[in-house]
């Protein structure tokens, strides 16, 4: 689910640095807006892999227990 949050991240941090949609914004600047959600985007799906690969990784322990019936 990270994975597809990064890239939505990346998308809407491309279309803000290459101006792709002229907003009308005095208060914030989009391409600064856009780098900064690029590299989030990036960043989210590098955890993302890093996640999933060390759950990967882990193995399962089976611990059994035997009692021994009342002699």
């Amino acid at each position: 689910m990270a994975i597809g949050l990064g890239i939505v991240l990346i998308v809407a941090g491309l279309i803000l640095v290459l101006d792709v949609v002229n907003v009308d914004t005095t208060a914030v600047d989009t391409g600064t807006l856009g780098w900064i959600l690029l590299v989030a985007g990036a960043l989210s799906i590098v955890v993302s892999l890093i996640v999933n690969q060390q759950r990967s990784r882990t193995t399962a322990v089976v611990e059994e227990r035997r009692v021994q019936p009342p002699a």
